[in-house]
């Protein structure tokens, strides 16, 4: 009986695994990399040792890894809900009128590139906290896809449903919320899915630059003390804890187109 495709890939995936770490270990043991480098066998358990006990506290320079994972997703939350706050009705706002939409994209395609990291300096000079400052940049890396999504999700809405809702007698913000909003609804949860990648993504280099506790202060610190297999733990974590908050959008997502079809 052949294996499902489902299987196929585990198995792929665990052999690649396994030949990963594999080289890794012999590579560090004929060294072949940097003295620096720690071998897989070490950094797995050292691995193991940071997500057994993430919690503990020894005090403010010594805390478990899930700590500064928590402190990274509370500043995440608030940034991303702030720039989703500012994005959505934006979003709206431009993608109802065509004379809007095309005043503000010069605005939005010259913003949109810059990296959000340029704008700490901007952050630490006005709100003159580095807290703020982190939430502030999130804010930022938040805004932009939401709002492009956005503003293409309304703009896409078929001019029909407006007109039938306006026969019936529906007003203007009856329509955005019985009619619009639904019918824009799964491209408006693509836009926060890639904004809250890109804000987890931003808020480890934010937290180097900014200090303070979180997981890119973490990564900053056991640099400072030559851990590297702290460090590649840290990566780990940050990649797991991407992979799950990308795949609960994914699902909310699913949820919401599969609202549209019924």
């Amino acid at each position: 009986m052949p294996l499902s495709k489902d299987r196929q890939a585990l198995i792929l995936f665990l052999i690649l695994l396994i030949g990963i770490l594999s080289f890794w270990e012999l590579g560090v043991n004929l060294k072949l990399f940097s003295p620096l480098m720690p071998s897989a066998s070490q950094t797995l358990k050292d691995f193991w040792g940071w997500i057994s006990d993430p919690f503990f506290d020894d005090g403010p320079n010594d805390k478990g890894i899930g700590w500064h994972v928590l402190v990274s997703l509370r500043r995440v939350s608030i940034g991303f809900l702030i720039g989703s706050a500012i994005a959505i009705p934006l979003g709206i706002l431009i993608g109802l009128s065509d004379v809007l939409s095309k005043a503000v994209d010069p605005y939005i395609q010259i913003l949109k590139p810059v990296s959000p990291l340029a704008w700490l300096p901007i952050g630490l000079g006005l709100l003159k906290d580095s807290e703020r400052t982190a939430l502030f940049v999130i804010a930022i890396a938040s805004v932009w896809p939401t709002l492009i999504n956005t503003k293409l999700g309304v703009s896409s809405v078929d001019p029909v449903y407006r007109d039938i809702a306006r026969s019936l007698g529906a007003s203007k913000w009856r329509t955005i919320w019985k009619v619009i909003l639904p019918a824009a609804a799964p491209n408006i949860v693509a836009g926060l899915r890639i904004s809250i990648g890109i804000a987890w993504l931003v808020i480890v280099a934010a937290e180097i630059l900014v200090g303070g506790t979180g997981i890119g202060y973490f990564i900053w610190n056991e640099w400072n003390n030559l851990k590297i297999t702290s460090i590649i733990t840290a990566i780990v974590v940050v990649g797991l804890v991407g992979l799950l908050l990308d795949r609960m959008f994914g699902l909310l997502q699913t949820w919401v187109s599969f609202g549209q079809k019924t």
